[in-house]
């Protein structure tokens, strides 16, 4: 085997110090392959060593929370025996290098670890951000990561029903796929990954092993450097209809009895589902590598642990079941082979042409994996270095349709209609309601009940204030599924910085989780699964740019009896307008401001916890007792937007009342709502602003507002 050299650990992303913990732990050099195996197990991506210790000060539990951080996914009890899992993941670097793969493959990663722990997946979401639209490269990179989800989630028969697309240039070098799935399962049929069972078969399922995605869990743990664009082998090749088969395979053989344990292959592949699964159990594992199925020829020891070629299960069973579960398997023309058996040495050996190839503790590679404690910039510094402007003198505007139509022609505001009707959104049937308004809804089949999913972040306001910033992602999620009318119940997360060794990135993760806490603690919205993705930096773009701060939110909902949801649209003439929360007064990193004037000036605004309680509570009250006919809560453009949303939601004009100032129009206030309801209906503790009638807003026509909110995203992939 090849000798250890300084440069080769250097290659493997250890630093001196981490790899004189390997020679600690295992009290001698470790050949290629145990270099590999930590250095993918104590990679960012997978150990979260700059984030694990503030992670841990996140609110995790709840009396309807079965599972939390730790497994595949996170699970909630959704009443009548029936679970929701869920979890969001990253696969950011993959889709910048190969976007149709990289994004595709995503897609495939979040499904396996949803229906890993026995549920069906029953829907879709993403969160995406992109750089300037005018930059050269980001055409074909947004063209690449749409057709890359649309093409896995549309094979593999999961509806995709909504989520969120950002612009900036802080992602012109760094782009940002983030992808969620959620299922459903029973709850006396959840699988875990934990295993058991001394002499209990190890078995491989799925895909062979090829040696695509060789080192993923180390590139997404690194920077972009000048030419990593070259990095296609690093990104997995996908197979949407093998991962059909994979999930009816898996969930055929889930009803009986046959598995004590489950774990999927993602980031690094066999090694990391096999160490996890057996430091879970606190068992060992011996692999010989020559069954592992194979489809290249001559590949080693390092390339079979290291590979995350796709559509791939581990998994331990009940001994003598390994009949039963290969008919299964075969029956659905997926690959079938035991590679090994649990132990009770606490270690990892590995057999290879008949030779010991690995032999190193488990204990090290995962529970005592290096844990850092990363200097964080204080406020004042952190101010100081993101040199946002105060807000200063803001004229106001001169023409508020005039604004209102830039707005929703505007990157932050279009419509994205030309990524989202790429998606299957109604396969399965069960979808009522997708794309375009506050969140999704999706029937738990045979019943009344919809679980209601909404995925938010808003990075301007992280990056200017990450406490507030933290905050408001948690609250905007809270309040898009208060206002189809279901009961936000948990949060998954995808928490994507730039690179922490830098005290003012650091100091955003802190601020940003300080924050999340905060209002999941308030909200009673604890978080169950998530992702970090750290890294997110670019020296291709020069100066080493970072990404804004995206800790992107996941929420999910229940609501009891579906049919009484409501959309943003579904109302007409004559209806009353009402607005929930205080009149509009912040214009600070507000969308009007950056799109009209081109300044990012002023704090975010300040979230009230205590408000977006009570005000979600009342919601959800008027949904259930039918006064409410339109919903939508009010975000990015202040209440010109959002009011231009439900008109051309309902085809309708709206007049107000009062002519609104520019703070009241395009002011981003947090907490608020609008209300529509049938004239003659009170909606207590709101104010009345207008009427549903004619064809205008603000001087402008529906016609008018449309075309252009439709327009950006078509003549921008056109051009």
């Amino acid at each position: 085997m090849s000798e250890i050299t300084p440069q080769i650990v250097a290659d493997h992303g250890l630093s001196q110090e981490e790899y004189d913990r390997v020679l600690s732990a295992l009290g001698r050099t470790p050949n290629i392959v145990e270099l590999g195996i930590f250095s993918v197990m104590w990679s960012e991506h997978c150990s979260y060593k700059s984030s694990r210790i503030h992670l841990k000060k996140l609110p995790t539990e709840a009396p309807w929370v079965i599972c939390g951080p730790g497994e595949n996914a996170g699970v909630i009890d959704i009443g009548d025996g029936d679970a929701a899992i869920f979890k969001m993941e990253s696969h950011n670097h993959p889709s910048y290098i190969e976007p149709y793969q990289g994004a595709a493959t995503g897609v495939g990663g979040i499904l396996r670890d949803v229906f890993t722990m026995g549920a069906r997946p029953v829907a879709n979401m993403n969160a995406l951000r992109f750089g300037d639209p005018d930059h050269p490269k980001m055409r074909h990179l947004i063209s690449g990561v749409v057709r890359g989800i649309g093409g896995y989630g549309n094979c593999v028969g999961v509806p995709t029903v909504g989520g969120e697309v950002n612009f900036h240039p802080a992602y012109n070098g760094n782009i940002l796929v983030n992808a969620m799935t959620v299922g459903v399962a029973r709850t006396d049929k959840i699988f875990y990954s934990a295993a058991s069972g001394v002499g209990n078969p190890i078995v491989y399922v799925g895909s062979k092993t090829g040696r695509d995605g060789i080192h993923g869990a180390t590139m997404a743990s690194a920077d972009f450097e000048e030419g990593d664009e070259d990095k296609r082998p690093t990104v997995q090749v996908g197979d949407p209809f093998t991962e059909k088969l994979l999930i009816e395979a898996c969930l055929e053989l889930m009803a009986s009895d046959a598995i004590v344990a489950i774990q999927d292959m993602g980031a690094a592949g066999l090694t990391s589902s096999s160490v996890e699964m057996a430091s879970k159990g606190g068992v060992g594992i011996h692999l010989n590598m020559d069954d592992v199925p194979q489809r290249e020829t001559g590949m080693s020891a390092y390339e079979m642990m290291l590979s995350e070629s796709q559509e791939r299960m581990l998994m331990v069973l009940q001994p003598g079941k390994e009949a039963f579960a290969e008919a299964i398997f075969r029956k659905w023309d997926l690959d079938f082979a035991v590679i090994g058996h649990v132990t009770d040495t606490g270690r990892m050996v590995l057999e290879h042409h008949g030779e010991i190839v690995c032999d190193i503790p488990l204990a090290p590679l995962a529970d005592d994996a290096p844990l850092y404690d990363r200097p964080s910039a204080s406020d004042a510094d952190y101010k100081a270095w993101t040199q946002v402007n105060p807000l200063g003198d803001v004229p106001e505007s001169a023409d508020v349709g005039g604004d209102l139509l830039r707005l929703m022609g505007s990157p932050d505001i279009a419509s994205r209609r030309w990524i989202w009707e790429q998606y299957d959104s109604q396969v399965g049937g069960d979808t009522v309601q997708k794309s375009g308004g506050d969140a999704a809804l999706v029937r738990v089949h045979g019943s009344q009940k919809a679980i209601a999913i909404s995925t938010d972040c808003n990075p301007r306001y992280c990056y200017a204030d990450p406490v507030e910033g933290g905050k408001q992602a948690i609250a905007e999620t809270y309040r898009n599924i208060s206002a189809v009318g279901a009961t936000p119940l948990a949060v998954t997360n995808c928490l994507n910085f730039g690179n922490p060794q830098r005290p003012e990135i650091m100091a955003q993760i802190t601020g940003c989780l300080s924050g999340m806490g905060e209002a999941c603690r308030a909200l009673q919205f604890p978080i169950v699964s998530g992702n970090v993705s750290l890294y997110n930096e670019s020296k291709a773009t020069g100066g080493g740019s970072a990404i804004l701060p995206t800790p992107a939110i996941g929420g999910v909902g229940l609501i009891l009896n579906w049919e009484k949801a409501v959309g943003i649209g579904g109302f007409g003439e004559g209806d009353r307008v009402w607005l929930l929360g205080d009149t509009g007064r912040h214009i600070g990193q507000s969308c009007w401001l950056r799109t009209i004037h081109g300044r990012e000036d002023g704090k975010a605004p300040r979230v009230q916890l205590d408000k977006e309680k009570t005000h979600g509570e009342h919601v959800r009250h008027l949904i259930d007792g039918g006064l409410a006919k339109a919903v939508h809560d009010i975000s990015d453009g202040g209440l010109a937007v959002a009011l231009s949303e439900m008109a051309l939601a309902a085809n309708i004009g709206i007049v107000l009342d009062n002519a609104p100032t520019t703070a009241e129009a395009f002011g981003e206030d947090q907490g608020r709502y609008i209300i529509i309801a049938a004239a003659g209906v009170m909606i207590d503790g709101a104010v009345p602003i207008g009427t549903a009638t004619g064809y205008e807003l603000f001087g402008i026509s529906i016609d008018r507002l449309r075309h252009a909110h439709e327009e950006f995203l078509p003549k921008l992939m056109d051009s």
